[in-house]
């Protein structure tokens, strides 16, 4: 397997999302389970991208979509007292995202073999944000602002290639989620899925995962390992 490029989703792959914007949550002190809260917030991300790619609803950076979900979600939780500059420095929590232990090591060593890249729905301010707060390695920071779509847009998987000059096949996409691999394979490209377990907190919904990838690691260390071989 000729694997040139090694692209990585970055929400719940290499961050870990759930127990960064639960804590930053908890320090507000709102009236409602942060951890409520948090998978709330979330749960706005996958219809909101999906409403782009169909057409339905005009572009958007993801942090404007991630506001909009955060003023919906204030409201149906009966939040009224954040002023705009609270609502502003909770928005940016995602730009503050920690990353799960594994991932800035496993990231250094990988990039000493490979052109590594994020594909992530991110705008590129908040990704290079992320890679500076959690010292994330990357050869280039690609995102749904690159290609001006969002995944699962075929467009977005086959762009990785076509930006290095590379075949499909030779592209590695690296992911947590299936749905995201899956749509990767469909492009033409190999596929590593990372099982992360508690993306969604310790009360959060199991998630499901196929075997029906090119590999399948239990983190970003132990597939350093591998392609160390």
């Amino acid at each position: 397997m000729n694997i040139k490029v090694m692209s990585f989703d970055v929400f719940g792959t290499v961050v870990d999302w759930f127990g960064s914007i639960e804590r930053e949550v908890r320090a507000l002190r709102l009236p409602v389970p942060a951890d409520q809260f948090t998978l709330a917030w979330r749960e706005g991300y996958k219809p909101a991208m999906a409403r782009i790619v169909s057409g339905e609803a005009p572009w958007a950076l993801i942090d404007d979509i991630h506001f909009s979900i955060l003023e919906e979600i204030l409201q149906r939780f009966g939040i009224d007292d954040l002023d705009d500059d609270q609502k502003r420095h909770l928005n940016l929590a995602w730009h503050r995202l920690d990353p799960w232990p594994d991932s800035p090591p496993a990231l250094h060593r990988l990039k000493q073999r490979f052109t590594t890249c994020t594909l992530s729905n991110g705008n590129l301010s908040l990704l290079e944000d992320l890679a500076r707060h959690g010292d994330l390695a990357w050869s280039r920071i690609l995102s749904a602002e690159t290609f001006g779509t969002f995944k699962p847009d075929p467009a977005m998987y086959r762009g990785v290639a076509e930006t290095f000059q590379v075949e499909p096949g030779e592209v590695l996409m690296v992911a947590t989620h299936q749905d995201d691999l899956e749509a990767a394979r469909d492009a033409g490209l190999r596929t590593a899925y990372i099982k992360r377990p508690r993306e969604y907190g310790p009360t959060g919904p199991a998630k499901q995962f196929s075997e029906d990838h090119d590999f399948l690691f239990p983190d970003l260390l132990a597939m350093a390992d591998r392609f160390e071989r």
